[in-house]
């Protein structure tokens, strides 16, 4: 986050246009307050955006039209165009345009998060089969923001307030997940996962759990060995690391038996043995954060929704929860990084020890007496 921004700039994709992500967009602002929050630019379609106001009957729904993020003003609900041969909706059906321009908005809006002109981006949903092309060769959002962040690898990472459940594989079929799970890749997603729960959500000793693949975790073997031959092994080796991970459970007792509000964060082996029970406890509140990458991008946890599309059904909750949620760890992030910046001048004042000069005293005086307190790093 900017130093000189007095509020956080939040990027918001239109996603799919054929679908509710205008709709969820347009009502989360509806409510004043969100504007003393951030300063939203909305990555999208001055056309397709006025096709949506009129469809829901919010013609004086006030979009603030700029060229740039640089132009965006505070207290108001900026949009950029940014789509290209901007053919008619057809809402409620995935089309090749509506593809095309959820890619061009998305394109747009995280090339100006990767050069600082917005603080965190926050997607509206997408189809991830009409938006494959040339430039979007991959199953979702995940996959695409890991590469575009020099190739740091993202964790999907649902969060509510009553549950944090991380996957080790994402969107792959079910019959290619045994493969794919590996200890180094559970070791990688359990790593990212407690530094995330540190960083991002300051929780400084965070217990995880990690659940089994098979019925019965295996049943020692009697079910499956993926247990005794991988996952245990990864657990291991993260203790080594001071992770505190505990399993592998049996993902049907852990949850029915409320085992999961023992811990600060879950690690599922395949997207529905964390996607269900997580949108079970939570859909509507729920927000999809891609953890591990070097900025803030976070979704709501609902779908391109074309059944309701234009309809005026669409919840925004999950959507104003992305808002709130993708602000926080903003603020977090920029907190808890201070705190380590100032650790480290200490430590670095520290090592120089009274041999020093009586001039490396003072200087060290002068930063000490310049450094504001922890609890006062700006956000």
């Amino acid at each position: 986050m900017s130093e000189k921004r007095e509020k956080i700039k939040v990027g918001i994709t239109h996603g799919d246009v054929n679908g509710v992500g205008y709709e969820v967009i347009l009502k989360a602002f509806t409510d004043n307050k969100m504007l003393d929050l951030c300063t939203p630019v909305i990555y999208g379609s001055k056309k397709y955006s006025t096709v949506h106001k009129s469809q829901l009957k919010m013609e004086n729904f006030p979009f603030f039209f700029i060229e740039s993020s640089d132009d965006a003003k505070k207290n108001k609900v900026n949009l950029i165009d940014c789509c290209e041969d901007q053919e008619d909706l057809n809402l409620g059906e995935p089309t090749i345009s509506s593809g095309k321009a959820a890619y061009q908005s998305l394109e747009k809006a995280v090339s100006d998060l990767r050069n600082n002109k917005i603080d965190v981006v926050v997607t509206a949903p997408i189809n991830k089969k009409n938006i494959q092309g040339e430039n979007f060769d991959f199953p979702g959002h995940t996959e695409f923001l890991s590469q575009q962040d020099a190739g740091n690898k993202g964790l999907m990472f649902m969060i509510s307030e009553k549950l944090k459940i991380g996957v080790v594989t994402g969107h792959i079929p079910l019959k290619d997940v045994s493969q794919a799970i590996s200890t180094e890749e559970i070791e990688e997603k359990l790593t990212i996962m407690n530094q995330s729960l540190i960083r991002d959500f300051n929780i400084r000793k965070p217990k995880i759990a990690v659940l089994g693949l098979n019925p019965h975790s295996g049943d020692n073997g009697l079910l499956g060995t993926e247990e005794q031959d991988v996952i245990i092994k990864s657990i291991q080796n993260a203790c080594q690391k001071n992770i505190i991970a505990h399993g592998p459970f049996p993902a049907d007792g852990f949850f029915g038996s409320s085992q999961y509000s023992n811990y600060d964060g879950v690690l599922a082996m395949y997207h529905d043995q964390g996607l269900i029970p997580f949108k079970a406890l939570s859909f509507g509140e729920g927000v999809n954060f891609t953890a591990g990458l070097s900025f803030v991008r976070t979704s709501p946890d609902h779908g391109t929704g074309y059944d309701i599309a234009g309809e005026n059904k669409a919840d925004s909750s999950s959507m104003r929860k992305a808002i709130y949620t993708a602000i926080e760890i903003c603020k977090n992030r920029h907190f808890n990084d201070g705190l380590q910046k100032n650790a480290i001048r200490s430590q670095s004042g520290r090592e120089k020890g009274p041999g020093a000069s009586s001039q490396q005293r003072n200087n060290r005086g002068e930063r000490k007496s310049q450094n504001k307190p922890a609890s006062n790093v700006s956000e």
